[in-house]
């Protein structure tokens, strides 16, 4: 169950040291290796979970057991989750022998923070460098938005390049549809499918479509068709032209071989004639 919000971090809250020790293992405890432990407080609980709206400050407590003879030290952090994490006390926490410390901490969900949930650790480090890490997992609130967009479509030789961009605030999974039409029709139509990735809220993903039998010698235009559960239906479209070059350019030598040859025969025949002019006119 969810700690209610508070305004402000408590970082006043004082360190509680519980001297007896029944029922501590009711929880299931994340183990050091050593002879203590880590564990949210209040027992029965293996992970800290919370909830807010962005810009709240959440409050839970960790439980630091040590079951050893001897007094203990560890230090404190947060891993993960992109979250503002802050424990009341010391850096250092010292724990007695036998001793169980109980940490209050607060958790601040960023302002700009998207619906959706965070996950991330506490971790508590003693001095010789042995770790426990307790998951925690924030679920932050607010108006969940479905919306897609295909963008930057292009022709490559033989396939068609594209992204998908998620400007909503959920995990979106796209379909895909391909279409294209040339000048005497559609040469290319392949039906929706479910493409094998997940679109984080925000990201940008770079795909791209094989298109083994393009047309040779055509105009066509791609539009590319994508949907997802909630999302609207986006579209993207592209232009190519299609020139089989090679058979341009032979085509083209030949025409230019063809050409040469007639300036030749036309020089050939212009020689003669300038010769019999020149011996009409050379005196007797």
């Amino acid at each position: 169950m969810p700690y209610p919000p508070a305004r402000a971090p408590r970082l006043s809250l004082p360190l509680v040291l519980l001297l007896s020790l029944p029922l501590l293992l009711a929880a299931v405890p994340a183990d050091s290796g050593a002879d203590w432990s880590a564990a949210p407080s209040g027992g029965g609980r293996p992970s800290f979970y919370c909830e807010g709206v962005p810009g709240a400050v959440l409050q839970d407590t960790v439980a630091v057991t040590n079951r050893g003879a001897e007094p203990l030290t560890v230090r404190l952090r947060a891993a993960g989750a992109g979250l503002r994490v802050a424990f009341a006390g010391p850096a250092a926490l010292a724990v007695p022998a036998r001793t169980r410390a109980e940490v209050p901490f607060t958790v601040t969900v960023p302002a700009d923070a998207r619906p959706g949930d965070a996950a991330g650790e506490v971790v508590v480090r003693d001095a010789a460098g042995l770790e426990a890490a307790v998951p925690l997992l924030v679920r932050v609130g607010g108006p969940r938005l479905a919306a897609l967009t295909v963008e930057r479509v292009a022709v490559h030789g033989h396939r068609i390049t594209y992204e998908l961009v998620n400007r909503g605030t959920t995990v979106l999974v796209p379909r895909l549809a391909v279409h294209a039409d040339g000048v005497l029709g559609a040469v290319l139509d392949r039906a929706p499918r479910t493409l094998p990735v997940r679109l984080p809220p925000g990201s940008r993903l770079a795909l791209d479509e094989p298109w083994p039998d393009r047309p040779a010698l055509d105009a066509v235009t791609v539009r590319l068709t994508v949907t997802a559960p909630g999302a609207a239906q986006a579209t993207g479209r592209a232009s190519a032209r299609f020139v089989p070059w090679a058979a341009t350019a032979g085509a083209a030598a030949g025409a230019l071989s063809a050409a040469a040859a007639v300036v030749a025969v036309r020089r050939r025949g212009r020689r003669p004639a300038a010769a019999q002019a020149e011996s009409r006119g050379a005196p007797a």
